[in-house]
């Protein structure tokens, strides 16, 4: 990834920001710029709280390049409490732990670096919850 598409990204990635539509009050993640149910362009930029229950999950055992070394980990459907569904990687639990309806929050973690001398990124995935 090229460093100004990383800047771009980095509310999305860092804060969980998506947009929501002033008619209609659709929330999206990730960030629309026309909604897709009303069809309004009036979309303002929306934080999400980050927590939610886990809706699915797999167990990734042959990952793709440069994530070799997390093998296994646990990819994930998470329903936010604002109603969105979004994929993630889930951390700090080990496969056999996690369960369909289990509170997760999000936290921010590091995704991959790219070689020796390349940027390392940065982004959300979702943990346990660790207080209700």
């Amino acid at each position: 990834m090229d460093i100004p598409r990383n800047w771009r990204l980095r509310d999305q990635r860092y804060r969980l920001q998506g947009t929501k539509c002033t008619s209609c009050g659709e929330r999206h993640f990730p960030p629309r710029q026309v909604c897709p149910r009303c069809k309004g362009r009036a979309l303002e930029p929306y934080v999400f709280k980050g927590r939610g229950t886990v809706y699915s999950y797999t167990v990734v055992y042959q990952a793709p390049e440069g994530y070799e070394d997390y093998v296994p980990y646990v990819v994930a459907l998470v329903d936010l409490e604002e109603g969105v569904r979004v994929t993630a990687q889930l951390t700090d639990i080990s496969p056999d732990e996690v369960s369909i309806g289990m509170p997760v929050e999000m936290v921010v973690r590091k995704l991959y670096e790219e070689g020796d001398q390349g940027i390392i990124l940065y982004g959300y995935k979702f943990r346990p919850l660790l207080t209700p």
